[in-house]
């Protein structure tokens, strides 16, 4: 392996309001342990390897989730963990989809949440989860039952801070008002599928975030691989995880946020971010990482990896930047369409952004 410069390293970001840094490249751990019969997963020895060189790389953030591998993931970066300083990594991991036990073994209510984490605490092998995340919006529970709960928790110490993922605007608003009208500790992250194929939450949700103090923690950076440049126009994919992902969906008819017909848009987006990687000598995967790494409403992005080779790949990206005028292009040819009311909004109120407060929604999504 090729070894790591200094200037190359992870540079640190502050998470939300809190004290804490964290490196704006985190490992997540999908990829490790048995997944719904995914390709490419890593085994245990392979899932240890991979987490000591991000290490290497300056990495002290580790996502996972209690519903990966039902619980194969954390089983594994608990077995890691227990040869650390469990002080020098900050770990994350989430509760709330189905775990499949019960009827009671989803969803975000007091006795769900409770089981799930002493289920996560001990496959990690820690007495502590420094940020506990809801991995869903709970439409049965009462979201005042649920962020009592989690303030619960950060009271007697199993639970240091509290984030939320996969959410509407209206429904991370919701969450934020009602813990301040309870005095409970606020959410400090929000994780959500973003990237250059992906940008709806800039509309309103990370508005919220930007209004409110919230990080920012995209996943899937490069859109389950399409970002990759592994597709080409007019084909589906048929190798590797983006192939068995398309071919899930056609065998099941099932919808799949990785996949779905792409636009000749994404196709000419692709194209312009291999051309601006040439320039750099970057892969089309690192300029996809560089634009997250850019937007002012990230902390850290969230990326995979299969293989060493992926992870040095995807984590060298520090040590370079895209200029202004490479972030509008790759802003404009990623732009959402505009919509209502967010394009009438925007004509009323044209001149009138504060710095202060936020922008209503993102300019180039009316342009």
């Amino acid at each position: 392996m090729a070894a790591i410069t200094e200037d190359s390293k992870v540079k640190y970001s502050f998470l939300g309001k809190t004290g804490i840094q964290v490196s704006n490249i985190c490992l997540g751990a999908l990829t490790f342990g048995e997944m719904n019969g995914w390709p490419g997963q890593c085994d245990e020895s392979l899932a240890h390897t991979i987490l000591d060189r991000y290490m290497e790389w300056g990495g002290n953030f580790i996502d996972t989730s209690n519903t990966y591998g039902r619980g194969g993931s954390e089983l594994m970066v608990g077995s890691w963990l227990e040869r650390q300083h469990r002080h020098d990594v900050v770990l994350a991991t989430k509760c709330g989809i189905n775990m499949g036990r019960t009827i009671n073994s989803r969803g975000l209510s007091r006795r769900h949440i409770t089981e799930s984490l002493e289920g996560s605490l001990e496959r990690l092998r820690t007495h502590y989860v420094d940020i506990y995340q809801t991995h869903i919006f709970d439409n049965a529970t009462l979201v005042e039952e649920t962020y009592r709960t989690l303030d619960d928790l950060v009271r007697c110490g199993k639970v240091r801070y509290v984030g939320v993922s996969n959410v509407t605007g209206w429904q991370l608003q919701k969450i934020v008002e009602t813990q301040k009208h309870l005095g409970l500790n606020p959410i400090v992250s929000v994780q959500q599928q973003y990237n250059l194929a992906c940008r709806t939450s800039e509309l309103e949700a990370f508005q919220v975030c930007k209004n409110e103090g919230i990080s920012v923690l995209p996943w899937s950076p490069l859109k389950g691989g399409l970002l990759a440049g592994r597709v080409r126009r007019g084909q589906k994919p048929t190798e590797g995880r983006l192939g068995w992902v398309a071919h899930s969906q056609t065998r099941k008819g099932e919808a799949h946020p990785h996949w779905e017909d792409t636009s000749d848009q994404i196709f000419d987006l692709i194209e312009l971010a291999i051309e601006i990687g040439k320039k750099h000598g970057r892969t089309i995967a690192q300029v996809a990482i560089r634009w997250l790494l850019q937007k002012d409403v990230t902390s850290s992005v969230i990326i995979g990896a299969r293989t060493l080779q992926q992870l040095d790949q995807n984590m060298a990206v520090n040590d370079w930047a895209l200029s202004a005028d490479e972030m509008k292009q790759l802003d404009d040819a990623s732009a959402t369409a505009g919509t209502y009311p967010y394009v009438f909004i925007d004509s009323l109120n044209a001149g009138r952004t504060n710095a202060n407060t936020g922008d209503y929604y993102v300019k180039s999504v009316a342009a």
